[in-house]
């Protein structure tokens, strides 16, 4: 579920940029819903698996099935999770599919920010949830405490006003309580709630941190890698300078995302 403009195309590139941070947020994500075992779960946008693999550990599922419309990210997943309760197939989040009232829980993590129509993304949710069903989400805090991109956009706007078009917190205003509150009540959904999940980012030095900006994945990695040398030099001297590094040389930061949820309602008898 990708943005125009930004490439989304290697599992490893992923996994080292974000990936690896997400494993702690899904965990979290997926207690929160509260699923009872042996029921079927659909991941909207699943990526490299990380949600997938979560509900797996945690929540005891039937099934889950993984759509993401990235070949690349649905081989990775596949390759990535020997589980036959999980299975992943390329799709969009406006045109799942699955059939009508089909699962007890329509997860999505990290991406309903790429989906160019949002509203539809979730009305095609709640279609293949069953009733009283849960449906789900969460999103990075982009324009807040998502601290490990949030330094990689400040430190880029110091150096360059023209790249504030291009930083995710101005991008996505959708990754914030009341908007994403709006969204999921506008699609029908009841109960809805939000609330902030935060995990710890501990980089080894600083190469832990800059070097997954080299790939090219993601919005903030795809800016980095269009810079020319001497600016690509200077952003990065400007982060080692301003990020906030211990004695050691480690790097201690925080993500946090907001999480979503809401029940589809029962039918009209």
């Amino acid at each position: 579920m990708t943005a125009v403009g930004d490439r989304w195309t290697g599992g490893d590139d992923y996994d080292a940029y974000v990936g690896r941070w997400s494993r702690g947020v899904a965990a979290q994500f997926v207690d929160w819903l509260e699923i009872p075992p042996a029921r079927r779960w659909v991941d909207v946008g699943c990526g490299t698996g990380a949600l997938a693999a979560t509900i797996l550990a945690r929540a005891a599922p039937e099934s889950v099935v993984g759509v993401d419309p990235s070949a690349a990210f649905v081989a990775h997943a596949a390759s990535a999770i020997a589980d036959p309760r999980a299975r992943f197939q390329e799709g969009g989040a406006a045109s799942l599919p699955l059939e009508d009232h089909w699962a007890a829980a329509v997860a999505s993590g990290l991406v309903l920010n790429f989906v160019a129509d949002l509203g539809a993304a979730l009305r095609e949710m709640v279609r293949v949830a069953q009733q009283r069903a849960i449906v789900a989400g969460y999103v990075w805090d982009y324009a807040g405490e998502m601290q490990l991109i949030r330094r990689f956009w400040d430190a880029a706007v110091d150096l360059d006003p023209t790249a504030a078009a291009k930083d995710e917190g101005v991008r996505f205003p959708i990754c914030a309580p009341e908007p994403l509150r709006h969204a999921f009540e506008g699609a029908g959904l009841e109960a809805v709630e939000v609330r902030p999940i935060e995990v710890p980012t501990v980089f080894r030095e600083f190469d832990d941190y800059w070097a997954p900006f080299l790939t090219g994945v993601g919005p903030a990695p795809g800016y980095a890698a269009g810079l020319d040398e001497a600016s690509r030099n200077r952003l990065r001297e400007r982060l080692r300078a301003t990020l906030p590094t211990k004695p050691d040389g480690s790097i201690h930061l925080v993500a946090r995302a907001w999480a979503v949820r809401g029940q589809t309602p029962e039918a009209p008898a």
